[in-house]
């Protein structure tokens, strides 16, 4: 019997049973449940949104035998799951000996009221209630807003009244018995300050890690949003008989790192690499060593001896006036030189020509032209008898 891990309200709503007091070794007390905070809203699998005889029905189902219970607190603002163990030979009264009360759990941390500002001496401070720390969260009687506190207190101006009280130190309530008193020597019937609203209520608690265990495969949990998965954290204790499984790993162990014969050089900063080795020289040429032969001399081309056809008379005047009177060439001396040889000098033989003509004299050479002009006027004549006539 316990608590075990978070799981959201199932089918939705804010209804449930209010648990307002525990009795000690109770079937309540015994599975966890705490006054005030505490909702039960289903029984197995069905849910308690109504206000009617489903709960007492099941009670006396599951009596003397377990049965899981699905309870919301408004401390940790989270649903857990406990095992209710329903009887009758407890040593009190009830199947479970608690308080109930069909409400609605949504914005139950907000009835509650800070104990601030105790003054010594005071009917606060006789009945042990401790400044910012505790919170009146119910009395014998409901209290729904601020205003049902402060005038339940005023009506029991000089008697005993008791509250209960919850602490943020012990993470626990308690019954606190307080006389208001408005003589005490004080302010007012407590002497101490009572804050209510947003700024007062109890700071939300997350529930214990170590309280959490795995709930039963039959559980639904809702998936989770953001594409992960919730995953419960169990604190039972492996049993001293109970061996780990042994984990095999799909993977080869590592191969064992090569053996190093030495450490690789460390060069210092200053430290200049090595230079490397020159060329070797070149090898000596002997004297006596043999040369290749020479290469043969150039030949140039044959010429033909053959004299050509004479040109024009009047191109052979024009090539007389251009071309020297001397034209014997001198002979052409070409040396070829090799690395490594000496050089060989070839004599080219001189190039024998014909004479040219004698030139022709004025007298013949306008005869020529005349001759050659006359044929082209006789054309021209003939062409312009041929034509017809114009009159006139």
């Amino acid at each position: 019997m316990g608590a075990e891990n978070s799981t959201p309200v199932p089918g939705g709503g804010t209804e449930g049973y209010h648990v307002l007091r525990v009795q000690e070794n109770s079937p309540g007390h015994k599975a966890g449940l705490e006054a005030f905070f505490d909702f039960i809203i289903a029984i197995g699998n069905t849910r308690l949104n109504e206000d009617n005889e489903n709960l007492r029905d099941l009670l006396i189902q599951h009596k003397d035998k377990p049965v899981r219970t699905l309870v919301y607190s408004s401390k940790t603002q989270s649903c857990r799951e406990v095992t209710l163990v329903p009887c009758e030979g407890w040593g009190g009264q009830g199947l479970l000996g608690v308080s109930i009360r069909f409400c609605s759990f949504d914005g139950a941390n907000e009835n509650v009221w800070h104990v601030m500002d105790v003054q010594p001496n005071s009917p606060a401070g006789l009945a042990g209630l401790q400044s910012d720390t505790d919170y009146i969260i119910g009395a014998d009687t409901l209290l729904q807003d601020y205003e049902d506190l402060i005038t339940l207190i005023e009506a029991h101006d000089g008697k005993p009244l008791k509250l209960y009280v919850y602490s943020t130190v012990s993470d626990s309530c308690r019954e606190v018995t307080i006389t208001p008193n408005s003589v005490w020597g004080g302010e007012g019937l407590l002497g101490c300050g009572i804050g209510y609203g947003y700024l007062h209520r109890i700071p939300t608690r997350e529930p214990p890690v170590d309280q959490l265990t795995p709930l039963p495969s039959d559980v639904m949990r809702a998936p989770a949003s953001d594409g992960f998965t919730e995953v419960p954290l169990s604190s039972a204790a492996a049993t001293p008989s109970a061996a780990p499984a042994p984990v095999s790993s799909p993977l080869p162990p590592p191969p064992p790192p090569p053996p190093q014969s030495m450490p690789p050089p460390t060069y210092a900063a200053s430290q200049s690499l090595p230079s490397p080795p020159p060329p070797p020289p070149p090898a000596p040429v002997s004297a006596a060593s043999p040369l290749p032969p020479p290469p043969p001399p150039l030949v140039p081309p044959e010429t033909s001896t053959a004299s050509p056809a004479p040109p024009p008379p009047q191109q052979q005047q024009q090539q007389q006036q251009q071309q020297p009177a001397d034209l014997h060439l001198p002979p052409v001396s070409t040396e070829l030189t090799l690395p490594g040889m000496p050089p060989v000098s070839v004599n080219v033989p001189p190039i024998d020509l014909p004479p040219p003509p004698p030139p022709l004299p004025p007298a013949a050479l306008a005869a020529d032209t005349q001759a050659a002009e006359q044929p082209q006027q006789q054309q021209q004549q003939s062409e312009s008898t041929e034509s017809p006539g114009v009159a006139p």
